[in-house]
């Protein structure tokens, strides 16, 4: 059986960061903020070429093991076959090690750039299929999901004949929204933090984290005024405190004020889901942010993963 035709012309991808959780969403909510990884991925003659500049430059991988190239690999084999050779250029603005999703902004941007350089792609690897292929290399659907299809995001497991298949739902957010994020220099182990997660929690706490998760998608969509008491959670955060105790600091005194902020991701940074009219002075409160961070103002971004250069 022949394998794929792929496009001689390289392929360029833009990637969101992403920010999971969002408080009581545990391993299903996702917001893309407006904050980029451009990758370039070209099929060659022979051979395989990385070049890493920005975030991470110094510390990622320029051989088959690069997380874009293994992405890139493994959409390839799901539609066919390899090429001969590949050269990928990345552009990296998405902090590393640090809750914003820098991993799965990789991995989409591995396999969307692998779909679009098969000729037919998008007909063989529709959007759903592309988020079970990028859950799968991340290990779980939430930042990928956002990644994918930008906006709010809740994403699931569930069985089908495929398996166990990841799916999501993208939602629109309130315009109002405008988050500010609050980005450490030290980083944290996803895989390291994740252990520090009990096995059983209390069932008085599941219920609580169930309604706040509940009320959270109404208040990201329609009811900005909601999201203080909507954030609260009780499953993940306060049992990964004593890993970043400066970023959960940080989020008692922002919610001591009044401003609903959470842990990204596995963190360490510190996500201020503050509104359009509070943005620029929550990001400028020094008093609030003290120096071990750097406050950034990142929109959410509504259009996610998407091919900016195409040639014929």
């Amino acid at each position: 059986m022949p394998g794929p035709s792929f496009r001689a012309a390289p392929v360029r991808v833009r990637v969101p960061a992403t920010s999971a959780n969002l408080g009581p969403g545990f391993d299903s909510f996702g917001l893309a903020l407006q904050l980029y990884d451009d990758v370039v991925v070209r099929v060659a003659e022979s051979g395989l070429s990385v070049d890493v500049a920005g975030e991470g430059a110094d510390d990622v991988r320029r051989d088959k093991r690069n997380l874009v190239v293994r992405s890139v690999h493994a959409t390839f084999d799901l539609l066919g076959g390899q090429p001969r050779g590949l050269e990928v250029v990345c552009a990296n603005r998405i902090p590393h090690g640090r809750g914003l999703g820098s991993s799965a902004a990789a991995i989409v941007a591995g396999v969307l750039a692998a779909r679009e350089l098969v000729l037919g792609g998008p007909e063989k690897l529709p959007d759903d299929a592309m988020l079970r292929l990028a859950a799968q290399l991340e290990g779980h659907p939430d930042n990928v999901a956002a990644c994918l299809f930008g906006g709010f995001t809740i994403a699931w497991n569930e069985d089908d004949e495929f398996g166990s298949v990841s799916r999501a739902l993208r939602l629109d957010v309130h315009p109002d929204l405008s988050p500010v994020a609050f980005v450490p220099e030290t980083k944290a182990s996803t895989a390291k933090v994740r252990k520090l997660v009990p096995e059983q929690v209390p069932h008085h706490d599941a219920a609580t984290n169930a309604a706040r998760a509940a009320l959270l998608v109404e208040a990201i969509t329609r009811r900005p005024d909601l999201l203080l008491v909507s954030t609260a959670d009780l499953l993940h955060q306060p049992y990964r405190a004593s890993a970043m105790t400066r970023s959960a600091a940080l989020v008692e005194r922002l919610r001591a004020a009044g401003i609903p902020a959470v842990i990204s991701g596995a963190g360490p940074t510190v996500l201020a889901l503050t509104t359009a009219v509070t943005a620029a002075d929550v990001a400028a409160s020094a008093d609030l942010g003290s120096r071990w961070f750097t406050a950034s103002q990142l929109p959410v971004d509504t259009l996610g993963a998407r091919v900016v250069g195409l040639d014929a």
